[in-house]
């Protein structure tokens, strides 16, 4: 005759950006008990939306491209009834413009998969030879600890329209630190499985009414607990499993049957946990948003090519992005910006997009200027080998998170994998 079945404690998930969005959806949909708890007033931590005052707009705390082979994003989109607000572009190469020679061109996968598409030369980079784009293959050779560069070349056309764009868009990270391998493996998962996989996906309105509202609406419609302005200061760990959560004066007593996922920074997390050792070295982005003047009739400002953005090459942004009467321009890998004060800052931005837009370049009209100082983690070599699991030697303790080892770089695809990882972990702990 079997056992009783093991009871199902309460989860607690601590962290409610995308990673633990994704982790406490996944458990309302299995019907868990769960409390969501987080630190700032709002979801969604670096994949957010709020009014800004001095544009009068709402803007997104950064600009973020998935692809349509990010299946895990796909998923958790449709669990929380949110694909409608999704925009898929019709194209799956990339588009970029030379800022100086003001040369534009696609690069990616037409309808077959690589290496088939490269001999299509509109899919290529422009004066470049095929085989110059074949040396892409080296990377699958790459050994642990390689660089971008070291398996690329160095400074080149090439490095300067392909390279540098792929790597600081992909990784955050200039092609001389990023982690070969690890770019690798995003791009055997995109570029090697041709179109299908590669059109680029665009919140529609909004982070926040795209990957945030919706889930929060399904979370309080399963009964979550979902708790802000909760930021968790201390665990109490007692033979090997976490028995108290401390927020402040208050103290959570955890029952022999609960668990805690920790959905935190790697920053965060290290100060909870000494016992872990995450990778702690980061790396910045620099955003810009600005409103853009008025023009007379019913037209709307239009990018190059038609699309809603466009990768730029010579500037100071690497990519544009259009909402509306916004421009929002990112920086990626920007440790030498980062410190600028903010009105060098906007006129730089300003400067690119009013080439893009063919737009008097004076004084810049309002622009907010977002700086994210610890957007990702520095995905180079060093810092890849401290990704860890989700699992720890606490058995009632999970983590998550895009700084775990989830095959992927610190992206919305990584985040959104890791939290779903770790509620199929919990969900199974105690069985």
């Amino acid at each position: 005759m079997a056992g009783p079945a093991p009871a199902q404690g309460r989860i607690h998930v601590v962290g409610a950006g995308l990673a633990g969005l994704a982790c406490a959806v996944q458990l309302a949909r299995l019907g868990r008990k769960v409390s969501l708890y987080e630190a700032s007033p709002q979801a969604g931590g670096r994949c957010r939306s709020y009014f800004d005052e001095t544009l009068g707009r709402v803007i997104d705390n950064g600009n973020h491209i998935f692809l349509s082979g990010n299946w895990e994003t796909i998923a958790y989109l449709a669990e929380i009834d949110a694909e409608e607000q999704v925009i898929r572009a019709k194209d799956a190469r990339l588009p970029f413009l030379d800022l100086e020679s003001g040369e534009a061109w696609r690069i990616g996968p037409s309808r077959l998969p690589l290496p088939f598409w490269l001999l299509d030369r509109s899919s290529r980079v422009p004066g470049e030879s095929l085989l110059a784009h074949f040396r892409l293959s080296r990377l699958a050779w790459a050994k642990t600890g390689d660089t971008v560069a070291e398996c690329l070349g160095g400074e080149s056309a090439m490095t300067r329209r392909l390279w540098r764009p792929l790597s600081r868009a992909i990784m955050n990270a200039e092609p001389e630190e990023a982690s070969a391998r690890l770019l690798w493996r995003t791009l055997r998962h995109s570029w090697l499985k041709g179109a299908r996989a590669c059109h680029p996906m665009l919140a529609k309105d909004s982070l926040s009414a795209t990957f945030v509202d919706p889930a929060l609406d399904l979370l309080k419609r399963r009964n979550v607990r979902i708790l802000f302005g909760h930021r968790l200061s201390d665990i109490v760990i007692r033979n090997d499993r976490i028995r108290d959560l401390r927020f402040g004066d208050a103290t959570i007593e955890l029952a022999n049957a609960d668990i805690l996922i920790l959905a935190v920074p790697p920053n965060s997390a290290a100060a909870l946990l000494p016992q872990i050792s995450p990778p702690l070295d980061s790396r910045p982005i620099v955003n810009a948003h600005i409103r853009l003047p008025e023009i007379a009739g019913s037209a709307a400002r239009r990018l190059p090519g038609g699309g809603r953005f466009l990768g730029l090459v010579g500037g100071t942004a690497d990519w544009i992005f259009l909402r509306g009467s916004v421009a929002s321009l990112t920086r990626s890998a920007a440790t030498e910006l980062v410190d600028l004060d903010r009105d060098t800052l906007a006129q730089l931005f300003w400067s690119d997009a009013a080439r893009v837009l063919d737009l008097p370049s004076g004084s810049p009209p309002p622009v907010r200027i977002v700086k994210e100082r610890r957007a990702t983690f520095a995905q180079t070599p060093q810092s890849l080998s401290a990704r860890s699991g989700t699992k720890t030697p606490c058995q009632n303790l999970f983590l998550a998170g895009d700084w775990l080892d989830t095959g992927w770089p610190a992206t919305i695809e990584g985040a959104i994998t890791s939290g779903r990882a770790a509620a199929w972990a919990a969900a199974n702990a105690n069985r």
